[in-house]
Order: C-alpha cells, then structure tokens, then sequence
C-alpha cells in the first residue's frame, strides 16, 4: 500500500468515475452497432477532418486497421473520404451529418446531465473540483 493512501469517500468516487468511464465506451459502441474504434474514429472527427495515419495514430492502432474501421463507417454512412484540400494526393477522412447525429444521440443524455451538475455548482466549489479533478488527471498522466 502507498503510505500517504487512506481510504476516503472522494478517493472512492474517483475509483468509481475511472471504473464507469472506462466502460460507457463499449456500451454506447454496443447500443450504436459500432465497434469502440469506431466509436472513437467518430469522436476524433467530430474535431475535425483527419487524414488516415493520422486517424490510425489517434487510436492506437496500424493504418490497415485504420483503413478497415473507416471502410466500415463510409458503408455506414457515418464518414467520408475526401481528397485533401491543400494536397490532392492525400485522402481525408470526414464525418457526415449521419455520424455527427449517431454520436450526439448517444451521448447527448450524458452531456445533459453533466452540465446540469455542473450548472448546480456555485463557483467557488466549480473552482475546488476542478482543482482535483485535474490533479486526478496529471496523477493518471504520471503513468503514461
């Protein structure tokens, strides 16, 4: 055990914010008939337009399978290959209305939530949970 570790109930809300956001994921993927690359190749785009490497890098993953996870959403109609406006030899991947109303579809009912929680808080507790959640995050960050 870690000496300066003592079990407490924001410790224990913590674990069970990481534990549910590592599985909404899948779920949301499973509800959409996606596949969780898929889900995340959407999200990605809803930046911006990427080229495949670059997509292929965001995930995690070659860009063979890059390049499969986006023929399956070009069949879906969620996404589009485009030829790049700056340089006609590259492809762009873009996300279509239809991939911009699946993702927000499944995910708006979280959203709305989350910023009425965040609209119940005056803003000097706005202030002290912000301050742990992002030191929450550089601890994570550590690690990486």
């Amino acid at each position: 055990m870690v000496p300066q570790w003592a079990p407490s109930p924001t410790l224990d809300a913590l674990q069970d914010l990481v534990d549910v956001a590592a599985l909404v994921p899948a779920e949301v993927a499973r509800q959409a008939g996606l596949s969780t690359s898929e889900l995340h190749s959407l999200r990605h785009l809803m930046g911006a337009p990427m080229g495949p490497v670059e997509l292929a890098r965001a995930l995690g993953v070659t860009s063979a399978a890059s390049s499969g996870v986006v023929d399956r959403l070009v069949s879906r109609g969620h996404a589009e290959r485009r030829p790049h406006p700056d340089d006609g030899r590259r492809t762009q991947v873009v996300i279509t209305e239809s991939g911009q109303a699946e993702v927000f579809r499944r995910l708006a009912p979280m959203f709305s939530a989350l910023a009425a929680l965040d609209a119940s808080l005056e803003e000097s507790e706005r202030a002290v949970v912000e301050r742990y959640l992002r030191g929450a995050v550089a601890a994570m960050r550590s690690l990486m």
